[in-house]
């Protein structure tokens, strides 16, 4: 693999909120992604994991939602706090799931108010849970793309989205995802990050399939490593991401053996970084699920492999 440094962290000479920019320039970008704690002690964790992968230098973190929209209060107070306390530039998630139209408008003006100019605009699982029938709110949105109309009309916001490159449960093919990545562009999305994948041809899959549609938004690819068994069951459920066989059988292998456990997924999640980055994808998104450790690990990794 040609020599690739990873960036020390976005160029100084871009806006701050122009986070499309940030994402293209001097590339691979890289960034990670966290939920709301649910206690004091979950804050405790989440905030020693931010500082401690604040020394990275991002180009963002983001802040999910709970399911249902659950967390939408903490969502929001962690975000700010990290536009405020920290040198990283933050993304919002919002979701379309229990909110009438106004909520979203009011809530988009609070982030703006704290200094939040990026949103990652999502439909958001059904309220009933994954494998629910999606029903959206009275007086809410259906989908994600009127959530991105709404966002971008409200001030100058960048807008992220997220894309499958396993099919998405509701979708009647993949191309179906493609198109609906293309409408999500179309209507202002500035950049896209996938929902968990372990293939790399199939994340490059659908960017070709986006691409000949007239798509040429950023597509991040993102990464969650493997770190114990029961995880695998869990990313099915959740997410519709399939885990390969092959991989499967390899994690079993060491089911006695948590730590081998934990090695082989961060083994397997860096050599999946290392091919996305050398078939040319523009950057990396950690689901870190608030810890630190296995992200840092994958991270430096990398760039001993590279150079």
């Amino acid at each position: 693999m040609a020599a690739m440094p990873l960036p020390a962290g976005p160029p100084t000479d871009v806006a701050p909120r122009d986070l499309a920019a940030r994402i293209a320039a001097d590339g691979p970008s890289f960034s990670f992604e966290f939920f709301p704690p649910k206690d004091d002690a979950g804050e405790r964790q989440l905030w020693q994991t931010i500082r401690e992968l604040e020394a990275l230098s991002p180009t963002f973190v983001s802040v999910t939602y709970g399911a249902g929209g659950s967390t939408r209060d903490r969502t929001i107070r962690v975000t700010e706090r990290i536009a405020s306390d920290t040198t990283v530039v933050p993304v919002a998630h919002l979701t379309c799931v229990g909110h009438t139209r106004e909520e979203l408008r009011a809530i988009v003006g609070e982030l703006a108010a704290a200094g939040v100019r990026n949103m990652l605009a999502l439909r958001g699982d059904p309220p009933g849970g994954p494998g629910q029938p999606w029903v959206p709110h009275p007086g809410g949105l259906d989908h994600a793309v009127q959530l991105v109309e709404l966002v971008r009309g409200l001030g100058d916001f960048t807008v992220g989205v997220a894309a499958f490159p396993d099919v998405h449960p509701e979708a009647v093919d993949a191309q179906a995802d493609a198109r609906a990545l293309a409408a999500k562009a179309e209507a202002g999305a500035a950049f896209a990050v996938t929902q968990l994948f372990f293939r790399a041809e199939d994340y490059f899959a659908l960017v070709e399939r986006a691409r000949a549609l007239g798509c040429d938004i950023p597509v991040l690819p993102g990464i969650m490593p493997i770190t114990h068994l029961a995880q695998i069951e869990r990313f099915t459920q959740l997410s519709g991401a399939v885990v390969p066989g092959d991989i499967v059988s390899g994690l079993n292998r060491y089911a006695d053996d948590p730590a081998s456990v934990r090695a082989a997924g961060i083994e397997i999640a860096t050599r999946l970084c290392d091919q996305l980055l050398d078939q040319g994808a523009p950057g990396l998104h950690y689901y870190t699920l608030n810890r630190s450790t296995a992200t840092r690990r994958i991270h430096a990794d990398l760039q001993t492999r590279i150079g």
